[in-house]
């Protein structure tokens, strides 16, 4: 590995408070909870995205590389490594991260 790349091999160092995510599944149709197909067109009022943190700068401190973070999806820049699609953030566009688990004395939800 060079210090151009990160550790999953992408040619690239984010700098300041980017982070660099990869889209879970298809933006595309999708299925709610009782099997049934909506399809990319439909209308929905402001539905964020989840995704996965592949990298991230060095003022980055709430997300880490692996974390699930959700965000708005019309809030993106778009950005192609190695024939991949990603997606570069700012960590302030960030609207959570998923835990893992809830501890005991924490205040956070379960997502």
């Amino acid at each position: 590995m060079t210090d151009t790349e990160t550790s999953d091999g992408l040619p690239i160092r984010l700098l300041h408070d980017r982070v660099l995510v990869q889209l879970e599944g298809n933006e595309g149709e999708r299925r709610s909870a009782a099997g049934i197909v909506i399809p990319a067109t439909a209308s929905i009022a402001q539905r964020l995205s989840w995704a996965t943190a592949v990298a991230v700068g060095p003022n980055v401190r709430a997300v880490a590389t692996g974390d699930r973070v959700l965000f708005d999806p019309d809030e993106r820049s778009e950005v192609e490594l190695h024939g991949r699609e990603y997606i570069m953030l700012r960590e302030r566009d960030v609207h959570a991260v998923a835990a893992k688990r809830v501890e005991p004395d924490s205040t956070g939800l379960y997502l």
